[in-house]
């Protein structure tokens, strides 16, 4: 099954250090992502269901982005992104996702997504 790359755009009223917050930080990550969420250095373990899923934080550029490397995939180009930006103009966040899926799966996970970002809305204020 061939892989994809799939870009997603939300916003958000609440400001960027808020969602980098949200992003790396235990507490806050059960609220929106996870069930249980352990971060030892760049270690971010993420516990769904019972399930663990193990990332590595391979870039960090506060309160703009992070990217992260699943552990348990064979492909080095694979990755999942968070890139928050601010707008002037609207005096919004905005929120860009960057994640890869089986082709056969693209809209399962921007529903995914979209979802989680709906929570993510809901704990940080809009």
């Amino acid at each position: 099954m061939k892989r994809v790359k799939i870009n997603l755009e939300f916003i958000f009223r609440a400001s960027p250090a808020i969602l980098y917050k949200f992003l790396t930080t235990p507490d806050c990550l059960i609220r929106w992502f996870c069930d249980e969420a352990d971060i030892t250095g760049d270690q971010y373990t993420y516990t769904w269901s019972g399930s663990e899923e193990v990332a590595e934080l391979v870039d960090d550029i506060e309160e703009e982005r992070l990217r992260f490397k699943w552990a348990d995939s064979d492909n080095d180009e694979e990755y999942l992104e968070f890139r928050m930006s601010k707008s002037d103009v609207t005096n919004t966040s905005i929120m860009e996702i960057t994640d890869f899926c089986d082709e056969d799966e693209i809209d399962d996970t921007r529903a995914l997504w979209e979802s989680q970002m709906k929570t993510l809305q809901t704990v940080t204020g809009g």
